[in-house]
C-alpha cells in the first residue's frame, strides 16, 4: 500500500507535467495536493479494511463471527475449570464443620477457585472433598494436583486446603486462527444434516469442547456415536451431557445418537536432549517437558501420536540442539474413539 508521501509525490509530478508550472513547497497548490494525498490515502486504507474483512480467509474480531454466523457457527466462549479441593481440620472433631458455599482458594500465582457447593467434614473425620470451580474462565484454570494451598479466609475450624487432582476443563475464548479454521472447514465439509460432518461441526460449536469424532453405524443403523474431548483432555460429565442434549435436539428423525468421553491411550516419553551452547541442561529440559505437556491436549482425539511431530514440538523448544527418543519407539497408532494422554515422561541431558 502506498503512503501518503508517496501518493504526493505521483499527484505533484503529474500536476508539474500537465501544467508546466514548478509546485513550490508549501504553497497553496502545494498544500491543496498534499490534503487530497492525505484523503486518498484514508481512502484507500478503508477499502483495504472493507475487502479484508468481506472475505473469511482474512477477517477478524467481530467481522470474522459475521462469517461464522451465517454458516451456523459461534465463536466458543472461555470455559471455567473444575476439579475439587480437599478442606482439612488439625485433628477430628467431636461436631461436623460446614464449609460454605463459594469459599474461596488461590494458588501461589493468584489464581482464584471457589467452591461450588456446600461441604461438611463429618464429626470423627479430618477431611472432605469439595467440587470446585475457577473463578476466572480460561486455560490457566488448568492447574496441577497441589497447586490450590491457599484459603482466602479459612472455614472456622479448617486448617488447610489443597486439590488432590488437577482441575481440567478449562479453556481460551476461540481466538480467530481457531474460528477461521471451521468457519472455512464448513467450507470444504459440507453438513447436510445427515452426515458426520454435520453431528462434528454442531459438537465443535458447543463452549468446551476442543475435539469431536463421529462414528456413524457404531452400534448398528440408525446410531451415531459423537466422541467429544475437552481443550483439557478428558472432558466432564457436565460436558458429555451438554453436548448430548444438543445434539438430541437437533439429530436426524429415527436416529439414536450417543455422546462419550473417549477412551485413553497413555504415552509415556523419554528422550535425551542435548542442550545448544550457552544453554543449561535443566532449564533445557524443563522447557521440554512443559511443551510436550502442552502438545497432549484434547484435540489429538483420533490422532495417531507421530515420532515425527514428538520431534518437532521438542526441537521447535528454544536451546534444544539435538534428541533422542528411548521411549515411544515407534509411532502409536490410536482408533477415531480414543485420546492419547501424557503418561511417565523423563527428560535426561545427553
Amino acid at each position: 500500500m502506498k503512503t501518503t508521501d508517496e501518493i504526493f509525490e505521483e499527484m505533484k509530478a503529474l500536476y508539474e507535467e500537465r501544467s508546466g508550472l514548478a509546485l513550490a513547497d508549501g504553497g497553496d497548490m502545494y498544500l491543496r495536493l498534499y490534503a487530497a494525498a492525505s484523503q486518498l490515502y484514508t481512502l484507500w486504507v478503508q477499502a483495504d479494511f472493507v475487502t479484508r474483512q468481506a472475505f473469511p480467509q482474512t477477517a477478524e474480531g467481530t467481522y470474522l463471527d459475521y462469517h461464522a454466523e451465517i454458516r451456523g457457527l459461534e465463536r466458543l466462549e472461555a470455559v471455567k475449570s473444575a476439579g475439587e479441593l480437599r478442606f482439612s481440620v488439625g485433628s477430628a472433631r467431636t461436631a461436623a464443620v460446614t464449609i460454605p458455599a463459594g469459599t474461596a482458594c488461590m494458588t501461589e500465582n493468584e489464581a482464584e477457585f471457589a467452591t461450588t457447593v456446600q461441604g461438611v467434614i463429618p464429626a470423627g473425620s479430618v477431611y472432605c472433598d469439595v467440587p470446585a470451580r475457577a473463578m476466572q474462565a480460561g486455560a490457566a484454570g488448568n492447574v496441577p494436583a497441589g497447586a490450590v494451598n491457599i484459603m482466602e479466609l479459612a472455614p472456622a475450624g479448617v486448617t488447610s486446603c489443597y486439590n488432590p487432582a488437577a482441575f481440567t476443563g478449562g479453556a481460551d475464548a476461540e481466538s480467530d486462527a481457531a474460528l477461521r479454521v471451521r468457519v472455512l472447514a464448513s467450507y470444504r465439509k459440507l453438513p447436510n444434516g445427515a452426515n458426520a460432518a454435520y453431528y462434528e461441526a454442531r459438537a465443535l460449536d458447543i463452549d468446551g469442547v476442543a475435539a469431536a469424532s463421529v462414528l456413524p453405524k457404531n452400534r448398528g443403523v440408525g446410531t451415531v456415536d459423537i466422541i467429544i474431548a475437552s481443550a483439557g483432555g478428558v472432558p466432564s460429565a457436565e460436558l458429555v451431557n451438554a453436548v448430548k442434549t444438543r445434539l438430541q435436539a437437533e439429530r436426524e428423525i429415527c436416529v439414536d445418537i450417543g455422546v462419550s468421553a473417549p477412551e485413553t491411550v497413555t504415552v509415556d516419553v523419554a528422550v535425551r536432549v542435548t542442550p545448544a551452547a550457552g544453554y543449561g541442561g535443566a532449564a533445557v529440559a524443563a522447557k521440554v517437558k512443559t511443551a510436550l505437556t502442552a502438545y497432549f491436549d484434547g484435540r489429538l482425539l483420533g490422532q495417531n501420536v507421530l515420532l515425527a511431530k514428538l520431534g518437532s514440538v521438542i526441537y521447535s523448544v528454544e536451546g534444544v540442539k539435538n534428541y533422542a527418543f528411548s521411549a515411544p519407539t515407534a509411532d502409536v497408532a490410536v482408533t477415531g474413539a480414543q485420546l492419547p494422554v501424557l503418561g511417565a515422561i523423563t527428560v535426561t541431558e545427553a
